[in-house]
């Protein structure tokens, strides 16, 4: 039994998109959880298969980590395929993992990203490969290292996931919780492996660095070091302490100052 999961804040529309897609898969979902974070459940369009909702509401920051946690102990499948919201699964998906299903590795699956205003054209789900692009860093790779590991597009079974422990949920909000599940698949000895078991990425806006999540990172980024003595996002951390946000130190990182909105706006990705 395959279940599909997926964890929700907003994006409507590209909740939508993602369920229509696995309605085009050419092998159908068991089902599908949807897990509502700090929101109300949503009512959903009939579907060729069932589609349980939950809802997780936590103070603060969006919990990515249990949300997902809860969708695996909701789901009734032994092989688990989580999506990210903005993902909308190729036809063939749940077919090329599903061939998978019974080996005791951790999938990742290859993302593709689609173009801005490319779900606005007329049938674009059956020309997504026409409006996208590939990952600019793994779409060459044919092997994909615990470090670049992504919770876009993965799967793996409930077995292997049980024995990974899930998802740390001492992380809060955005980033690092899908680079410490992998590293703990690695000291858990899970192997690694890329499939072609393709999703497309849905446009929307964003920020690099992400100073919208500054927060976030730095909390993630100090929990991170203290687990793995080493530090996770470096790209992201440098670019903070050249603004003079954090300090970086060897061992921590003390956040300095929040980001005035001028300097967020010019984060924004053109």
């Amino acid at each position: 039994m395959i279940s599909v999961l997926t964890i929700v804040k907003g994006r409507a529309n590209a909740l939508i998109n993602l369920l229509k897609g696995l309605e085009m898969n050419t092998v159908l979902p068991d089902e599908v959880v949807i897990v509502f974070m700090n929101e109300p459940i949503r009512n959903i369009p009939a579907l060729p298969f069932p589609v349980h909702c939950h809802t997780i509401f936590k103070n603060g920051q969006l919990p990515l980590a249990a949300a997902r946690n809860l969708a695996a102990e909701k789901a009734n499948g032994d092989f688990l395929i989580f999506l990210d919201v903005d993902c909308i699964p190729g036809a063939t998906l749940i077919a090329d993992y599903q061939r998978h299903q019974n080996a005791t590795t951790l999938w990742s699956g290859t993302v593709r990203y689609l173009r801005k205003d490319a779900t606005e054209q007329d049938g674009f789900l059956t020309s997504m490969d026409f409006w996208s692009d590939p990952d600019p860093i793994r779409g060459e790779m044919n092997e994909i290292p615990y470090a670049l590991f992504w919770s876009l597009n993965f799967a793996c079974a409930r077995s292997v996931y049980h024995h990974i422990g899930g998802f740390d949920e001492g992380y809060e909000g955005y980033g690092a919780e899908d680079t410490d599940f992998s590293f703990t698949a690695s000291e858990m000895h899970v192997p690694l492996k890329h499939i072609p078991a393709i999703a497309y990425h849905q446009y929307h806006e964003s920020f690099s660095p992400p100073l919208n999540h500054l927060k976030d990172i730095v909390g993630n980024a100090n929990r991170f070091y203290q687990k793995w003595k080493k530090w996770p996002m470096e790209g992201w951390l440098k670019a903070f302490s050249d603004l003079g946000l954090i300090e970086w130190h060897p061992t921590r990182i003390i956040l300095k100052r929040q980001p005035a909105e001028q300097e967020i706006i010019a984060a924004l990705k053109k």
